[in-house]
């Protein structure tokens, strides 16, 4: 399958976040092929969302205003890690958390990596998705468009209607950053909204 290209990432961010539903992000790890479609994801924007990384710049979140389509992975509650996809043009922030992926290829090493996990909770979770998939801070600001380590593949398109929409899990922030409905969610997927 074709890998999404720079274009795809450089729109702005909840659209971005919705149409990244059912591709196929894939991981390279030790020669081993691990990979899975995505089913739930979260935009973040800039200076006008309060909720973002990106609200005030930092040495962390300046990647978020390079150019789209680099992984941005952070470390929170000093024990997870998190993948997030730049998007927007260079110079606009903005980014697409990933939160949950249906395993597709190499369960095995997933389940190695998540022992105890029952298959349909391997990567239901953006610090378990990161931990199943073998991704850490070294994998920041990989160009997802030509590392042949991470990367997201066309997948297969989600309608509209099987599509729910729902503020953002967990964030902190005003009133409008805590109202926003930029969580997308592949409903078919064993994921509950």
């Amino acid at each position: 399958m074709p890998r999404l290209n720079r274009s795809f990432f450089e729109r702005p961010t909840p659209i971005v976040a919705r149409e990244l539903l059912g591709q196929r992000l894939v991981r390279v790890l030790a020669g081993q092929r691990l990979s899975g479609l995505i089913v739930e994801t979260e935009a973040y924007g800039g200076p006008d969302d309060a909720a973002s990384h990106a609200y005030r710049r930092t040495p962390r979140s300046d990647i978020m205003f390079g150019p789209a389509g680099h992984a941005y992975v952070y470390f929170i509650y000093g024990m997870y890690f998190c993948l997030n996809v730049v998007t927007e043009t260079d110079g606009r922030p903005g980014a697409v958390l990933i939160r949950g992926l249906t395993p597709e290829e190499g369960l095995t090493i997933m389940r190695g990596r998540r022992a105890h996990a029952p298959d349909h909770s391997l990567a239901d979770g953006p610090g378990k998705l990161c931990q199943a998939l073998g991704i850490a801070r070294s994998e920041n600001g990989l160009d997802l468009t030509t590392s042949p380590e991470l990367f997201i593949e066309a997948g297969v398109t989600v309608p509209e209607a099987q599509i729910a929409t729902t503020p953002r899990i967990g964030v902190r922030g005003d009133a409008a950053a805590l109202s926003r409905p930029w969580r997308f969610v592949w409903q078919r997927s064993h994921l509950n909204v």
